[in-house]
């Protein structure tokens, strides 16, 4: 039925598949622990986003979408909670003592969850759509005048943004790059 929506969950799965290898051997210590560094005997934390916040950040959009593309998203919906803690413009905090960020399998199981459910289901929307105008009028005046920007950014560039920034903190914590 969809078969532009069957090329956007396509390029989707792939880069799903790399955030995923870029968490897969985080521990879960650091998940949500920024960088730090010590210069001229002065320690410095690094301000950037980490596992913990991007992942979680990234668990909020799948139901966004899935409601603006006619998909019922109800089942995948992030933890009440999880919306001011992950939610762009709020902050990224440091949380090495574990207290304020959910735990590195339930932020990961939810993020998998919420994004392999939209992607299977993307296929059967009708192309139409992505023509459509975007139904929020304030994102579609400011970012996405249709549907289908809106899908390709959310479930491409949005994850694809993000996993460089944890590309990025994986070196600064000493882990290797992934491919």
């Amino acid at each position: 039925m969809g078969a532009c929506f069957e090329q956007i969950a396509i390029a989707a799965r792939r880069g799903l598949g790399y955030a995923e290898r870029l968490a897969a051997d985080v521990p879960a210590e650091l998940f949500a622990a920024k960088p730090r560094f010590t210069n001229a005997g002065k320690e410095t934390e690094i301000d950037c986003n980490h596992p913990a916040f991007v992942f979680g950040h990234l668990g909020l959009y799948p139901t966004r979408v899935c409601g603006f593309v006619g998909l019922d998203g109800a089942s995948i919906a992030a933890p009440a909670a999880w919306t001011d803690l992950f939610k762009a413009g709020s902050p990224c905090r440091d949380d090495r003592a574990r207290t304020i960020y959910p735990a590195k399998d339930e932020i990961m199981a939810h993020f998998q969850r919420s994004h392999a459910y939209l992607i299977d289901r993307l296929p059967a929307v009708d192309d139409a759509l992505l023509s459509a105008p975007h139904p929020d009028p304030v994102v579609r005046e400011k970012y996405f005048p249709t549907v289908g920007m809106a899908v390709i950014f959310m479930l491409n560039s949005h994850v694809m943004v993000h996993s460089g920034q944890i590309s990025t903190w994986r070196r600064c914590f000493g882990l290797p790059g992934i491919m």
